[in-house]
């Protein structure tokens, strides 16, 4: 998993938003996702390609 994580640019990172809030998203290590705190979803990261689609993310459970 450590080699995916690897291939995610730092930068990318910083730039992208939630789409559906265009708010701040935080990275998850362990589940090796972008969290949308105000959304309460998780998109995925494959093969370090973060997927920013609603369809594809799951949704975070309080």
């Amino acid at each position: 998993m450590d080699e995916k994580l690897s291939k995610v640019d730092p930068k990318l990172l910083d730039l992208l938003v939630c789409p559906l809030t265009k708010g701040r998203l935080s990275f998850d290590r362990e589940t090796n996702e972008l969290i949308s705190q105000r959304a309460q979803l998780a998109y995925p990261i494959r093969d370090g390609i973060p997927i920013m689609l609603i369809s594809e993310a799951r949704k975070i459970e309080d």
